[in-house]
Order: C-alpha cells, then sequence, then structure tokens
C-alpha cells in the first residue's frame, strides 16, 4: 500500500505544488474509506487537488457545483417520462443523478440549502440513495470530497453538525511558503503539465482499504483514541476544565472509528504494519476539529478547536502499554 500511495502522491506532484500534509491526509481518507472535507479560503487548488486525485485513480468522476438553487434531484437523479418504442406507451424510468460515482467533488457544499445538503447524507454514510421509495445502491468505493470556502458567509448555509460528522477528516488547506508560491506561478505560467495518467484501480482500492481493516491495532492505541474522543465532551465526569468552560457537545463514537482506522492507513502508508500513538495524534486535529462544537465564550475568546484539540493532545495521558 505504500507504495500505491507513493504512485499516486507522484502524479498529484504533476500539478499541485507543496501542501504535503494535505495530501497525506487525502491518501489516509481514500484508503480509510472515509468522506474529506477541504476547508481553504479561493486559489489553493482545492478543486485540483481532487480531481486530479481522481484522475489519478482510474475511477468515474463526478463534480457538482453547489448554488443556492440546487435541489436535491439534481444530486441524486428523479424519475423521468419515456416512451416505450415497443408497446407505445409511456413509463417512469429512473435518470441516476451526479452522485452515481466513485468520487464525488461537492464543490462550495454550504453553499446550497439544507434539504440539498441532506440529499447527501444516505449516499455518504450507507453508499445508497433512495428515490420516489426506491433504493439504489452506489457503486463501490464510493467518495464524497467536499470543499467549503471559510470566507464570503454571506448566503451560505452552514453544514448541521449530523452531515458534518460523516466527515471522516476535515484537511485546512493554508497558503504556501513563499518558496512553494514561486514555484506554482513558475509552473502555471510555463507549457502545461505532463498529463496525469491512472495509476491505481478500483480493484486495488477495494483490496487497500480491507487491508486497513484487517491490520491489528494494539488496544492501548484503541483506548488512547477513545480517551481522546471522550474527553472532548463536557459531560464526562473527569474532563478538564477547559472543556467545560468552552465546549458545547463533545465528539460522537465516529470520532474514534475515524481515528482508529486512519491511524492504521497512515501505518501502512508509511510502511509500517502497526498504528502508533503517534498516528492518532496526528490525526486528531482533522479527526475532532469538525465534530467539536465550541460555545459562545469560546466564540467571543477566539478560543478555536483546533487549539482545545491540542491541549487535549498534551493532556491525555496514554494508557499503560509495552509499545
Amino acid at each position: 500500500m505504500q507504495g500505491a500511495g507513493q504512485r499516486i502522491a507522484a502524479e498529484l506532484r504533476k500539478v499541485i505544488v507543496g501542501q504535503d500534509v494535505v495530501v497525506e491526509q487525502a491518501l489516509i481518507a481514500l484508503f480509510a474509506g472515509g468522506n474529506c472535507l477541504l476547508v481553504g479560503v479561493p486559489g489553493l487548488a482545492k478543486t485540483l487537488l481532487i480531481s486530479t486525485l481522481a484522475r489519478a485513480l482510474d475511477l468515474q468522476f463526478s463534480r457538482i457545483q453547489f448554488t443556492p438553487d440546487l435541489m436535491p434531484s439534481d444530486v441524486t437523479g428523479t424519475d423521468v417520462i419515456q416512451d416505450d418504442p415497443t408497446t407505445g406507451h409511456r413509463r417512469l424510468a429512473f435518470l441516476p443523478g451526479p452522485v452515481f460515482a466513485n468520487v464525488l467533488l461537492a464543490d462550495e457544499i454550504n453553499r446550497t440549502p439544507p434539504k440539498t445538503q441532506a440529499a447527501l447524507l444516505e449516499a455518504m454514510q450507507e453508499r445508497r440513495v433512495t428515490v420516489q421509495g426506491r433504493t439504489y445502491e452506489l457503486d463501490k468505493p464510493f467518495f464524497v470530497f467536499a470543499t467549503q470556502n471559510p470566507i464570503e458567509l454571506e448566503g451560505t448555509y452552514p453544514l448541521p453538525e449530523a452531515q458534518l460528522d460523516r466527515f471522516m477528516l476535515e484537511v485546512v488547506l493554508d497558503y504556501l511558503p513563499e518558496e512553494d508560491e514561486v514555484a506554482v506561478v513558475k509552473a502555471t505560467t510555463a507549457l502545461p503539465p505532463e498529463a496525469v495518467r491512472p495509476v491505481v484501480t478500483k480493484d486495488e482500492i477495494l483490496a487497500y482499504q480491507r487491508v486497513v481493516r484487517r491490520l491489528p491495532i494494539a488496544d492501548a492505541v484503541t483506548r488512547y483514541a477513545v480517551s481522546l474522543v471522550r474527553a472532548t465532551r463536557p459531560t464526562n465526569g473527569v474532563v478538564s476544565d477547559y472543556i467545560k468552560q468552552y465546549v458545547s457537545y463533545g465528539a460522537s463514537v465516529r470520532a474514534a472509528q475515524a481515528l482508529v482506522l486512519g491511524a492504521k492507513a497512515r501505518a501502512l502508508l508509511q510502511g509500517r504494519a502497526s498504528a502508533s500513538f503517534d498516528d492518532v495524534r496526528a490525526l486528531a486535529r482533522p479527526v475532532l476539529r469538525h465534530r467539536v462544537l465550541v460555545n459562545f465564550q469560546a466564540q467571543s475568546e477566539k478560543v478555536s478547536t483546533d487549539q482545545l484539540v491540542a491541549r487535549l493532545i498534551e493532556t491525555v495521558p496514554l494508557p499503560k502499554s509495552s509499545l
């Protein structure tokens, strides 16, 4: 799996400069079978990263540009009336929407009303959609990579907590260092880069996802992931004072599942046969930052979830283990 990750990363490097951590986290979501939310200001190559990743995977790719007038049927598909030439009668036939793909790019997902956002909920969690009372299975593998712009909030619809919880990781893209930015300007103002070619097939992706789930993990590492998640809940009797002071709601058990699966995928991508505490720590921010709901006091004092997670990493003790 390490070789597959390196091949995909090499194809991404033909058009993406820098953002090593972002590329690694996108690959972790891919091999763990999770959905990914990318947050960044315009111009940081969020859409380019996902479209390039899809081209490197030899998977069916679909893109939805979310707008205020987008309807749920524009995402899932709908029944249309068709003429049957053999009988001369008319009948209803299902016309699949763009969600019927392997990699779905939901661009600017917070630009559409909650009714349309919710059309993705069933697809993201159960890999199927229900239209007019009939259920249609989605082809495997299925990933949703959504992008969100943290500025220009006027006319946007924040994602509800139930849908945010369906994203395995929230990946934050920041501005590039100066040297990387110079390299981007040079590359994009010269001849077009070498074409990205598919280097991993659909069957290989499904096989790697099974390998991730079969990888054994030490009980102490699992307990540490659960302890981190439980420490985010202010209703838990033994949490730190700063969690009670700044947090309204903590993370659900999906966060612990994402930490363990992500830690396994990260270990395999780095050529290791076991996940460690460091893997859990490395994924704590992207797994928890969109699942921990801070209160008004935290917002007024500009205390971010990333800062709270950093303090948790420092204070939550490691379980006793031989690792």
